[in-house]
């Protein structure tokens, strides 16, 4: 995951055009994806696709002709969307259009997609170098009319209810975000490509915002078959895990991501639901009312060096990511593997001993506490990840529980 980082940083991706296909491109070649072109103009909900948008130059030149400032080497050094210029500004003019952050050695990133502006970025101490004097500036862009590019698979399972897994892939040169979320989600769909599932698994790689409308506008079948959800994003810190939890709250994944998260035994944290973050925000409108909650390490916005050059490797760690893809996977399995059953020898607790499912002489174990917990609990209403949360014992332990009295034909499917 940290070598396909390697190779997704440098390419200049934004809102809309070549670097979106040429990140799209790359993770084809690990999870292949259909490619979606949704046109400018085209009207989404309450949205309209913008112009696509392409780089050619973008750099400002001193009097000597020096390019002190140069989007070659950093695409975060341009405003996102800047529509063309070629002008001579003075010093004073020029930090008009300067944005800068309050870290005085990074660069911030900023954007302006859906209003006409222009300016770069650079960092405070970079701007304070530049001497008095005329400056050339040039903003070599195309706005034009193209299109809004995003991929998606579908790994088939047994069942055409879908697990969808969403990311965003418009920022530029930014490591945790969100380059590990889209490292994250390729690894994940290599790795369910090579298992059977019960449940088929929807990967979408979109612009933020408009990506999942788009989407969410041109799949009305599939929306419909969504049966549980996460956003990666921030996936790569040493922060803690955090989830945020759907608008219900209490949809099957909140309550599978909330017993993986405290079965692992690290710190972690579990927040309700806001309106505002990522593309959570979209499938959870209350027109959809999707069961989509966002799995992420450091949430966006709270950790050093969010949206500026200070977000580059010095902040992710091949450990952090793989701690992530972990934990991915182990609600994957929980959600896989969550079952409703009914105890099939409900009068009376059945004699266990008999088959060889509980000491002969005193002591107790763990495995026979979860196999009581199983019995008792297992009346039809509630299901494994629900016996593992009123008994406080790990899910893994509840599931193993319920296969060994499956296999003595002490549960029966609800």
């Amino acid at each position: 995951m940290i070598e396909l980082m390697r190779e997704l940083y440098p390419i200049p991706r934004s809102l809309t055009g070549d670097g979106v296909r040429q990140t799209l491109a790359r993770i084809s070649q690990e999870v292949p994806l259909e490619i979606t072109e949704v046109p400018t103009g085209t009207q989404v909900f309450d949205w309209t696709v913008p112009r696509e948008w392409n780089v050619d130059e973008a750099w400002i030149a001193d009097a000597d002709g020096n390019r002190v400032v140069d989007f070659a080497k950093s695409s975060l050094h341009l405003l996102g969307y800047s529509v063309p210029v070629r002008e001579r500004l003075s010093l004073g003019e020029l930090r008009e259009r300067v944005f800068t952050h309050e870290n005085p050695d990074w660069i911030p990133y900023r954007t302006s997609y859906y209003t006409e502006n222009w300016g770069f970025c650079l960092s405070q101490r970079q701007l304070d170098s530049l001497a008095d004097g005329d400056y050339e500036v040039c903003v070599g862009t195309r706005l034009e009319e193209g299109h809004l590019t995003y991929g998606e698979a579908l790994i088939p399972g047994e069942t055409q209810d879908e697990f969808l897994l969403s990311t965003y892939v418009c920022h530029p040169a930014l490591c945790n975000d969100n380059l590990s979320g889209v490292v994250l989600l390729a690894e994940l769909g290599r790795r369910l490509a090579e298992r059977k599932l019960r449940y088929s698994y929807r990967l979408l790689f979109s612009p933020g915002t408009i990506g999942p409308l788009c989407w969410l506008s041109r799949n009305p079948d599939a929306v419909g078959r969504i049966r549980h959800g996460l956003v990666a994003s921030c996936v790569g810190d040493p922060g803690g895990m955090t989830y945020k939890r759907s608008r219900g709250g209490e949809a099957e994944i909140d309550r599978a991501v909330e017993v993986v998260l405290r079965d692992s035994g690290r710190e972690h944290a579990i927040l309700d639901w806001f309106p505002y973050g990522g593309d959570e925000r979209q499938f959870n409108s209350p027109g959809f009312d999707l069961p989509v909650g966002a799995l992420s390490r450091s949430p966006a916005d709270t950790f050093p060096g969010y949206h500026s050059s200070g977000d580059d490797f010095d902040l992710v760690a091949a450990e952090w990511l793989e701690d992530s893809l972990e934990t991915y996977l182990a609600v994957i399995d929980a959600v896989e593997r969550n079952r409703t059953y009914v105890n099939a020898s409900p009068y009376g607790e059945p004699q266990l001993g008999k088959r060889g499912l509980y000491r002969s002489v005193g002591g107790g174990s763990p495995q026979e506490a979860a196999l009581l917990w199983t019995l008792s609990l297992a009346d039809g209403t509630l299901d494994l990840i629900g016996i593992a949360e009123r008994s406080a014992l790990p899910f893994a332990a509840i599931r193993e529980a319920a296969d060994r009295l499956l296999e003595h034909d002490l549960l029966a499917p609800a």
